[in-house]
């Protein structure tokens, strides 16, 4: 018979399987050969349940996308074991199926169960962004795909370790498919040595506290995720709310894609319906159902940030995600774009939010990864694919200004800093600045964009790619504030700068050396109406160069004098004019 535990034991074991995620986040971080994952953090590990595959405690350091995404991914491992495959101690599966508990290819999985006294205990599970992954575009983000099969090569769960024994067929399939086999060997073996230390902290927990201990503080973690949860949406109205929101393009065809929410609230529990979204489109914008559970699970931790991570957070949540929409497709659909439709559909929640519950919603984030890869080869002759995701600003929010030149709310990963990409690679920056003017006006403004300029350095110049959102469609404001500034993107040609003819995406242009790409990131969407923006605040922000005297005077009311300072008088005046 189970007994419960005591709040102080809770407590400590819930730090200590923290710990053990956040030691293999750390292990793979130091030892992976690809800045994004040993800078931009883009990986994550976690523990989950031994028969439903549930989250059951993840790192604080990984990508918070993932928390829903793995669950689904060890599932597919958990389908194949009650299949009829075998599954023993020393077993290690690997696998980038983004319709299998996927993302996109380039997020490869290493799923292992955990055995205790000849029972399975748990599985523990890695996930890293890897460089490249085969496909028609080095780097992955290929902005014309129609099919998988052009954004690189699939692998479904197969066993790398299989009885302790490593197969290394595996892996030479593996590096045959790739332009930078060196990068992925060693961020595959970063991984297999993160997976090796959990369950080496884990055995020595289970040696300390005891299968039935840990077991019972597993279950107690999720049951209390889920109560708070429940008892965070009893406390919102009841109600149908909507919001809708859009994607430029599909990177083939210049037509917006709709991203459609009809939430509802019912007591404790809420339902997710996105059935009135764009059908399956030809580009990479679709995503698979796994995706969009998991990005809706990021939103709402957003916006209720005190409840724990785990899979007791998605009991209280009913999600209607048809496979009739771009959200919820099968292969061979292209997902390699999923960054930008996810980040769609968490602004969608995000709106919808605004119309529940003021005191909680942010506008818009800039939502856009901007995936920019330059690739080419050295003077030596070697290969590179740099890749690289950026930043913008943060939605302004009811406690203050958004962060300016942040990360997206999909990730907890860092922008690498520009001394590392430029030490990596044959590029310069010669720009890497907040952008003025970009932030979404309000009573609390959005964090600013940023400006990046690169220069190819290698005789041979380099191909680009981008697969970028936002060019059309800006980051909104909410609760009176404005939308921000839209994406932009600009290269060098010998005919002068030009942009692409669908914004923010291209894949088949070519820089030589000395020419430059620029990238003009949006800011965040505003909170309030920018009339109420304390005037010192604003002219805080034009001495910053984060908004300009024009923009303070037009947009928030405020005129300024010779010195900068604000002119009260004036500023009385232009307030008090009609809207």
């Amino acid at each position: 018979m189970t007994t419960a535990l005591d709040p102080v034991t809770l407590a400590v074991l819930k730090g200590r399987l923290e710990q053990i995620a956040n030691e293999m986040d750390a292990t793979l971080y130091r030892s992976a050969f690809n800045p994004i994952i040993a800078e931009a953090h883009d990986a994550c590990h976690g523990l989950y349940h031994a028969t439903t595959g549930d989250t059951l405690v993840q790192g604080t350091s990984g990508l918070p996308i993932f928390v829903g995404a793995m669950a689904f991914a060890v599932r597919a491992v958990i389908a194949r074991v009650a299949a009829g495959a075998a599954n023993q101690p020393g077993d290690t599966w690997l696998f980038n199926d983004p319709y299998e508990g996927g993302t996109h290819l380039n997020d490869m999985r290493l799923v292992r169960p955990i055995f205790r006294d000849g029972e399975l205990f748990c599985w523990l599970a890695s996930v890293g962004h890897w460089l490249d992954v085969g496909g028609n575009v080095p780097g992955n983000f290929n902005a014309r795909a129609t099919e998988s099969f052009q954004e690189g090569f699939r692998v479904p769960p197969v066993k790398l370790i299989r009885g302790g024994e490593f197969q290394p067929d595996i892996v030479e399939i593996l590096n045959a498919n790739s332009r930078l086999p060196q990068s992925n060997w060693g961020d595959l073996n970063g991984q297999l040595n993160a997976l090796d230390l959990g369950e080496q902290r884990l055995a020595a927990l289970l040696d300390e506290y005891g299968v039935e201990t840990v077991s019972t503080a597993l279950d107690g973690f999720s049951a209390r995720a889920e109560a708070l949860m429940r008892a965070e949406i009893a406390a919102l109205p009841d109600g149908h709310y909507v919001f809708d929101d859009f994607l430029d393009n599909d990177g083939i065809s210049d037509e917006p894609l709709k991203i459609a929410l009809d939430l509802t609230i019912a007591g404790d529990a809420m339902t997710l319906d996105f059935s009135r979204s764009a059908p399956p489109c030809r580009g990479p914008l679709n995503i698979a159902y796994s995706t969009a559970v998991a990005c809706c699970y990021v939103a709402l931790k957003h916006i209720f940030p005190h409840v724990p991570a785990n899979a007791g957070v998605l009991k209280p949540i009913t999600f209607i995600i048809p496979e009739t929409t771009l959200l919820g497709v099968k292969a061979p659909k292209p997902v390699g774009g999923y960054t930008e439709t996810i980040l769609r559909v968490i602004d969608t929640v995000f709106g919808a939010f605004a119309s529940i519950a003021p005191e909680r919603a942010n506008g818009s984030p800039y939502a856009t990864i901007n995936a920019l890869s330059l690739a080419g080869h050295r003077d030596d002759g070697g290969r590179y694919v740099m890749f690289s995701f950026f930043g913008g600003g943060l939605g302004g929010n009811p406690e203050g200004d958004g962060l300016n030149h942040g990360n997206n709310p999909i990730s907890t990963a860092t922008i690498p800093p520009a001394e590392i990409l430029e030490a990596a690679y044959p590029v310069m920056f010669t720009q890497w600045a907040l952008r003025p003017d970009s932030a979404g006006p309000g009573r609390h403004r959005g964090g600013c964009g940023a400006i990046y300029e690169i220069e190819a350095l290698a005789a041979g110049g380099a191909d680009v790619f981008l697969l970028g959102e936002r060019g059309k469609f800006p980051p909104f404001g909410v609760v009176g504030g404005q939308a921000a500034a839209t994406n932009r993107f600009i290269y060098d040609t010998a005919d002068g700068p030009k942009s692409p003819p669908l914004v923010t995406k291209i894949a088949d242009i070519h820089i030589a050396k000395g020419q430059r790409v620029r990238l003009e990131s949006p800011g965040g969407g505003g909170y309030g109406p920018p009339r109420e923006r304390e005037p010192a605040s604003v002219a805080r922000d034009v001495a910053n160069g984060y908004v300009s005297a024009k923009a303070a005077r037009e947009i928030y009311r405020v005129a300024l004098d010779a010195s900068g300072a604000v002119d009260a008088t004036a500023t009385a005046a232009l307030r008090s004019e009609a809207p």
